[in-house]
């Protein structure tokens, strides 16, 4: 019997699998796609996610496969000083945890190999289209078949099919575009001015630039983030090439000098959502990108969607266990559903909203710039009053 069904096998759905596995429930995972995959570049795994990926028993390998860089470093995209940093040695020992980054694929990877392991059901080219209500339990349809669990958990990110279920609320557009690289680095000509053991940001007027390595350091990524006047204007062909360019025409030296090194042929315009309360219906719940999709300004995308997977499996802990009959009375699915979304909503609606104020900060310009970059230039590095509530909880 499936306790659990997860509609989506990206980093979220396949972390809940496995974070409920672990929780004594039978899960399987419905992936549209023909195959276990994930595209993109980095991911900064803060000590909020590393603690749990820790607890899972994963994070020597996640380690192994990334970076555990020396600072978080932030500059002026215009003139290239130094406004403030983090020593993430000493984030490591003030939160217990370190600070990784790791490229998508391979964390998306590992988390593969944990289901696999641990008895999770991976099922692909299952194309989710309804989640149908039955007694004491819910049923994913696809094409072909039918999924059904106590719970069928959506995990099918920022254009959820099945939130739809809960909330008529549509994507919001930042008016926002990226646009990434991740390259060899023994193929960039002049690594002389690159901080290779760093994550840097360079903030600008309406555009930054992000540095960080991956793969032990034999990889550097690079996303550069501006905003498209035609998005503004509402032109439906945005955060096209020339754009990038002129976005960035204003800026540095160091900051120029990274646009070559971006992919051209394509590019992600920066969406998110507003914050939701009602994300239980039922015995269908959501998850991840699905219930909290965030503009990328506090890099905690997936560190929230690993937070709720701890969160739900611990919830389904407390209220009896995994499967159904291996305690008395099995698992109050309902209510370990209502312990959850009373945790993660609240946390993730201020995350959700931090990340819009943070990339105002970000891109602020004239007089604003002035006052930010001052303010930052007099920050004691070892002061953390303003992420003690993300990256302590």
């Amino acid at each position: 019997m499936t306790d659990v069904v997860v509609v989506g096998g990206g980093i979220g759905g396949l972390a809940s699998a496995l974070a409920l596995t672990r929780a004594g429930a039978a899960v399987r995972v419905l992936e549209q796609a023909s195959r276990f995959g994930e595209v993109g570049a980095g991911l900064q795994m803060a000590p909020n996610a590393t603690r749990i990926l820790r607890s899972w028993g994963l994070l020597d390998e996640v380690v192994a496969r990334g970076v555990l860089p020396r600072r978080l470093v932030m500059r002026d995209a215009v003139d290239g000083r130094e406004l403030s940093h983090l020593d993430l040695a000493d984030v490591d020992r003030r939160y217990g945890a370190p600070y990784v980054v790791i490229h998508r694929s391979d964390l998306h990877a590992i988390l593969v190999r944990a289901c696999r392991a641990a008895g999770v059901d991976l099922v692909t080219d299952a194309v989710v289209t309804e989640v149908e209500r039955g007694d004491g339990q819910a049923v994913a349809v696809s094409t072909g078949r039918r999924d059904a669990g106590a719970l069928v958990l959506a995990a099918d990110g920022l254009n959820s099919a099945l939130r739809g279920r809960l909330s008529g609320d549509d994507p919001v557009s930042s008016a926002y575009v990226a646009y990434r690289g991740a390259v060899p680095t023994e193929n960039i000509a002049d690594t002389a001015d690159l901080a290779l053991d760093d994550v840097v940001f360079y903030v600008g007027p309406h555009c930054h630039l992000v540095q960080y390595p991956l793969r032990r350091g034999e990889i550097f990524n690079q996303v550069a983030v501006f905003r498209s006047p035609r998005a503004l204007a509402g032109e439906p062909d945005w955060g096209t090439p020339d754009e990038l360019d002129a976005a960035f025409a204003g800026t540095c030296d160091l900051v120029r000098a990274a646009l070559p090194n971006l992919w051209r042929d394509r590019w992600w315009r920066m969406f998110d959502r507003e914050p939701i309360t009602n994300w239980v219906d039922g015995r269908l719940a959501l998850t991840g990108d699905a219930a909290h999709p965030m503009l990328q300004y506090l890099a905690q995308g997936a560190c929230q969607a690993l937070e709720d997977a701890d969160c739900l499996a611990g919830m389904v802990g407390k209220h009896g266990g995994g499967m159904a009959g291996k305690h008395e009375g099995g698992t109050d699915w309902d209510g370990a559903l209502r312990g959850y979304a009373e945790v993660r909503t609240v946390r993730t609606a201020r995350v959700q909203r931090t990340a819009r104020d943070w990339g105002e900060l970000w891109h602020c310009d004239g007089l604003f710039r002035s006052v930010r970059n001052a303010m930052l230039a007099d920050r004691d590095p070892g002061d953390y009053r303003y992420i003690d509530w993300l990256y302590g909880s």
